[in-house]
């Protein structure tokens, strides 16, 4: 249980970055359905650069996106295959302060923040500690409010390195490679421009974990698009996060992301 909710945390950890960038693509199936594209006459590929600003107005814009200065999402977590399920909540600040809780019920809260400086998870079993390495960086990248109008600073390198099918849509193949951390994979769709898929891996205390992220469900709010169900999968355990309710510009008093007093 105990890496379990380590685990768990982890994918809290990975939903703070993800609402409110990326569009659904049609009949999304299964990631183990996720395939190569059937082989096709050469074609030119776009630049990283393009794909981004297209993304950047697929999404809604600049203009639209910078609008809001915090955001409040709540909804449900829910881990399929343990039959387990809690409400979520999702806290983001302008320019880079967020926290997420999960409640389960017969287990406890299960928390992960940033404040600006320093990053902290909180869980029932291994308690209260600060982030540190490729975990503490992704966070960091993932408080970043503006994230989607800095992916440019946020990720020096992007290498196109092909085309990919996501469902029944191609989309071109993105290595991104931060700053601080290890690259990253991100699949933006050939005709929308949106991102469909994004595969991540984090080093935490328990090892290396890999995690395809899926974002589904995309509703406009305030002029730009929102994915209000996510979808994670690790080789230990797959888990979903259910929006219900996505508000901007609501006030936030900062203690809201402080680290928790030590147990």
């Amino acid at each position: 249980m105990k890496r379990i909710l380590m685990i768990i945390s982890l994918g809290v950890l990975m939903a703070a970055p993800t609402f409110g960038q990326t569009p659904k693509p049609a009949d999304t199936p299964k990631p183990a359905d996720t395939k190569p594209a059937e082989n096709k006459p050469t074609e030119a590929l776009p630049t990283a650069e393009q794909l981004i600003d297209k993304y950047v107005q697929a999404v809604g814009g600049k203009a639209a996106i910078e609008k809001a200065t915090s955001r409040v999402a709540k909804g449900t977590f829910e881990i399929p295959a343990m039959g387990a399920s809690g409400p979520i909540e999702i806290y983001a600040k302008a320019p880079n302060k967020t926290v997420s809780i999960i409640t389960f019920p017969g287990f406890g809260v299960i928390q992960q923040g940033y404040t600006g400086q320093v990053g902290w998870s909180q869980e029932p079993t291994s308690g209260l500690r600060e982030l540190s390495g490729s975990e503490l960086a992704y966070t960091k990248r993932g408080a970043e409010f503006y994230q989607t109008t800095k992916l440019k600073e946020l990720y020096p390198k992007m290498v196109v390195t092909g085309k990919q099918k996501v469902g029944n849509s191609d989309a071109y193949v993105v290595q991104m490679t931060p700053a601080e951390g290890k690259p990253e994979k991100w699949y933006f769709d050939a005709q929308t421009g949106l991102v469909t898929r994004m595969d991540v891996e984090i080093e935490s205390p328990q090892g290396s974990l890999p995690f395809e992220i899926y974002q589904e469900d995309y509703r406009v709010v305030d002029g730009v698009k929102m994915p209000f169900l996510i979808r994670q999968t690790s080789p230990a355990i797959s888990f979903t996060i259910q929006l219900e309710d996505v508000k901007n510009n609501v006030p936030i008093d900062d203690a809201k992301f402080n680290k928790p007093a030590g147990q």
